[in-house]
């Protein structure tokens, strides 16, 4: 009997929360945002309405933060997050299945509602591009979407060699582009202005 017909889709997220928050002066992932929500488990949540199975990659300065996130959530630490994000990519790495469908990355500073996450991931699941990525008045934005095939140049990538930059770089011509007509696409919360001006909107 063939079981496929009966396995869950599979879709996961990376969301990288392992960094030091320096130019925000606080942990980013336990910043308070929607429905006394914090930035990390609005994340998690999001994701989770999508279908799509988070996994996150906290630091050993805010490990703590697991209880943000539901049980279904996968949670491994970057021992060394100082050495860059492209070694929070890697660790996530290590507890997604090799026969994952769709991957997407995301930044913990890089909050999307779920109809963003939803309308990336049937434009990935019907067009079979290596990459889907939103695009907001054509410029790139986050999160991610990769397939299967885009694993084994993931797993290759090094921080001195531009780390995920260096794959949309290689794949540009190839990447499946989704406009929007949010801003959202584009914002990364890095400083407490930004915050504060995201918060308003």
């Amino acid at each position: 009997m063939n079981t496929d017909f009966f396995s869950p889709p599979l879709y996961f997220a990376i969301v990288l929360a392992a960094g030091n928050s320096r130019r925000m002066g606080v942990c980013k992932a336990s910043l308070p945002w929607l429905d006394g929500r914090t930035l990390l488990s609005y994340q998690v949540e999001q994701f989770l309405l999508a279908g799509i199975a988070p996994v996150v990659v906290l630091g050993p300065h805010n490990s703590d933060r697991q209880k943000d996130c539901p049980p279904s959530t996968k949670i491994i630490i970057n021992p060394d997050p100082s050495q860059g994000k492209t070694s929070s990519i890697l660790t996530g790495l290590q507890l997604i299945p090799k026969n994952v469908q769709i991957l997407v990355i995301s930044a913990v500073d890089q909050p999307r509602p779920t109809a963003i996450y939803q309308k990336l991931l049937q434009f990935q699941i019907s067009n079979a591009a290596i990459i889907t990525a939103p695009t907001y008045k054509g410029k790139l934005g986050h999160p991610l979407f990769l397939a299967n095939q885009a694993l084994p140049y993931l797993e290759k990538i090094r921080e001195e060699s531009f780390g995920l930059r260096q794959i949309v770089q290689d794949f540009y011509p190839e990447i499946q582009k989704v406009e929007f007509d949010t801003p959202i696409i584009i914002a990364d919360i890095n400083t407490p202005a930004e915050y504060q001006r995201q918060l308003s909107l």
